[in-house]
């Protein structure tokens, strides 16, 4: 991406909006900054841990790291070419700064914290007062910390948890009731920096200036290395690049899961209650994700997420969650926090309890997901391959009943179609897993039975001659954009007429120029939401399959487009206003983008 510059951005009531927020992480937790020089989110020690800072949810109690100007500025932006590290130029009637903001990535030339955000000053030209104030609030905002000194460094501590405030050149700290502040002057060629080591039931490492600006350089390198060896080459390179990168920040390194998004209740609809806790890794995403790790040449995080999504499903067999913590575990109770909420966007919720619904479709996602796997020449040991086969013989016993489908609605689970679509997909990959000899194949004669029930029940229940299209649910009149699932996953080929009709019948009913909603209808919560990023992804990709690789082109450069100035998606847009909704970056958005974009490539 390139820099973009804009004056300095105003907030409403305190918040930014949420187009202006850039993340950076370290496969282990993940910060927002929003283009103001705030860091408004900060979970640690985990992706899905307890936050720090969550100004995002309430700018009074959240918390944040506020580093700025102490005059009026212009910002200006991007990512340092391959990597998740963030560059803000401000510039100001007196000179110019640039801030360089990390989530440091370990390394073994010294003694380590925990966890580290690093904030590098450079002064590029005259002379700029500058500004920080760092407010930590740990536990969601529920807790101020005890404010001391340990060795002459400012340290922040909550119980097992501890912060330090380390600065150099970046004046001398100040305390105030519930915050530590600092002004000084960035001269040009002058470089200073604050560094935040965390601990969290462990010692509290305080490092020094050389060792904090060794990682940072560290950190850039790691980060590009990594982003070498992507093997995306199409006419979208920038944008798949930073959708990879963006979805690397959702790995949980120690476990390999992948997080569906790195926030909590942000909302779908300003002033709504549609605010849900995407940090856990959903089913319905993994053959999406292990697709995009393949086609782009990642090949350990693909293992590593094969064999986390293994574990975990585990732990549960036969049944699947909807929804798996990062750690494996099932425990996602959905509570509400204390907070205002974006913009008033209440409740606030942690925890999810989705993680209790059926859904029928990530039957389907499990299976796509280990065909995809060996279909890359990978093996299964006889555990799995047995689990699998087990997995099919329980489809058979269930997929007959109503569900929550793809979008987990909480009006009451229906015979959806895109469910039934999955379940389809599921025994047909397992009949192939079992034709190659790579499961059981005891009870594949049942499997083709009840495959063949299913898209009777599809084509008879699930079809609309008036529509000549599939429709949401059996008898209903509604469309999805989840039934494209059917035909990126294959339900059906791409010059099926059935297929075909929905398609351009999804075109019809629920695009809006680039921007295509999920279904029209209700779904058990009030208010509306915003167009959702994936569906727009998943018609530009199912145009391609029908052959129709020119329109799909077309509408790609349109949706690539609409990304933030530095290349991130949230789950939804507005289409009348270009405001981000929901979660960010939304990992779902980014994967869309990726399957999409090589799916294009290949119609060319």
């Amino acid at each position: 991406m390139n820099e973009s510059l804009a004056a300095a951005p105003a907030r409403v009531g305190g918040y930014a909006a949420l187009r202006d927020y850039a993340v950076i992480g370290d496969g282990r937790c993940v910060a927002l900054i929003a283009r103001d020089g705030a860091v408004d989110w900060l979970s640690w020690p985990d992706l899905d841990s307890p936050t720090l800072f969550a100004a995002v949810l309430d700018h009074v109690r959240g918390g944040r790291f506020l580093l700025r100007p102490d005059v009026q500025y212009t910002a200006a932006r991007r990512y340092l070419p391959g990597t998740n590290v963030l560059e803000t130029t401000f510039t100001t009637a007196g000179g110019t700064v640039r801030v360089t903001d990390a989530l440091a990535l370990p390394d073994t030339a010294s003694l380590a914290p925990g966890r580290e955000l690093v904030r590098r000053i450079e002064g590029l030209a005259g002379s700029v007062p500058m500004r920080w104030s760092i407010e930590p609030r740990f536990g969601y905002g529920a807790h101020v910390p005890h404010l001391a000194r340990r060795a002459g460094v400012p340290v922040a501590t909550c119980g097992p948890d501890a912060v330090a405030v380390c600065a150099w050149n970046a004046g001398e700290p100040q305390y105030r009731a519930d915050a530590i502040t600092a002004h000084f002057r960035s001269d040009a060629d002058t470089r200073a920096l604050v560094a935040l080591p965390y601990a969290h039931q462990e010692p509290l490492v305080l490092p020094t200036l050389a060792e904090c600006e060794a990682r940072l350089d560290h950190t850039v390198a790691t980060w590009r290395q990594w982003a070498n060896h992507r093997t995306y080459t199409g006419p979208w390179h920038d944008a798949v690049l930073r959708s990879a990168l963006a979805l690397k920040l959702l790995v949980f390194a120690p476990s390999g899961a992948v997080a569906a998004a790195a926030t909590c209740s942000l909302p779908e609809e300003l002033g709504g209650e549609r605010n849900w806790d995407y940090r856990f890794s959903w089913i319905r995403d993994s053959a999406f994700t292990l697709d995009a790790f393949l086609k782009l040449g990642c090949a350990p995080e693909a293992t590593s997420y094969f064999w986390w999504l293994m574990h975990a499903s585990q732990l549960t067999h036969p049944r699947l969650h909807v929804l798996y913590r990062l750690d494996g575990g099932t425990r996602a109770t959905e509570r509400t926090l204390p907070l205002s909420g974006y913009r008033g966007s209440a409740p606030v919720r942690v925890g999810n309890a989705a993680a209790d619904q059926l859904q029928l479709d990530t039957y389907g996602e499990l299976l796509q997901t280990a065909w995809l796997y060996t279909t890359a020449g990978h093996r299964l040991d006889a555990d799995i391959a047995r689990r699998l086969a087990e997995t099919a013989d329980f489809i058979c016993t269930i997929w007959q009943r109503p569900d929550a489908g793809v979008w987990e609605v909480r009006s009451g689970p229906e015979h959806f179609t895109q469910s039934k679509m999955m379940c389809w997909n599921a025994l047909d990959r397992a009949l192939d897993l079992a034709q190659r000899r790579l499961i059981p194949d005891r009870h594949a004669a049942r499997w083709r039975h009840e495959r063949q029930a299913i898209a009777e029940f599809v084509e008879t229940r699930c079809f609309s001659e008036r529509l000549n299209s599939y429709v949401r649910s059996a008898g209903s009149d509604d469309l999805d954009a989840g039934l494209l699932l059917g035909l990126l996953h294959g339900y059906r080929p791409p010059g099926d007429p059935h297929m075909g009709g929905t398609v351009a019948a999804i075109q019809r009913t629920l695009q809006d120029g680039p921007y295509v909603n999920r279904y029209l209808g209700p779904d058990g919560l009030p208010g509306d939401e915003g167009a959702f990023l994936a569906c727009s992804f998943w018609l530009a990709e199912a145009l391609a399959l029908c052959g129709r690789a020119d329109e799909a082109a077309h509408l790609m450069d349109q949706l690539v487009a609409l990304a933030n100035d530095v290349g991130l998606y949230s789950e939804e847009i507005a289409p009348t206003t270009g405001a981000f909704l929901g979660n960010l970056p939304q990992g779902l958005s980014h994967l869309a983008l990726i399957s999409a974009a090589c799916a294009i490539g290949e119609a060319t």
